[in-house]
């Protein structure tokens, strides 16, 4: 019994441990992409292709953005894209001038 414990008590604190990691990982990357934005918004406000405060909107643009992404499995609000494949035999003749993919 004490080894069955003992097997629980490991398995806990791995998963602390990876939620502790992937806590840390995720805090950083965001810092990353902070950071890169602000360079590049810098870079922007120099050459004077943007003001300073539309530079402070961009930046807290992104941020946000960032941080509300929805994951990966969650459900969106926008239907699923139409994928269609053609053979190579196929030609433009056999499909309907209204279906044919943009160019």
């Amino acid at each position: 019994m004490n080894s069955f414990t003992d097997i629980v008590q490991k398995a806990f604190y791995l998963g602390v441990g990876i939620a502790s990691y992937a806590g840390e990982k995720a805090t950083s990357t965001f810092g990353e992409l902070r950071e890169q934005a602000q360079e590049l918004v810098d870079e922007l406000v120099s050459r004077g292709e943007m003001t300073t405060e539309e530079a402070r909107r961009w930046v807290e643009d992104v941020t946000n953005q960032a941080t509300n992404q929805p994951s990966v499995g969650s459900q969106s609000s926008e239907p699923p894209r139409r994928i269609e494949i053609f053979t190579e035999d196929e030609t433009s003749d056999q499909i309907p001038p209204d279906e044919l993919p943009p160019q």
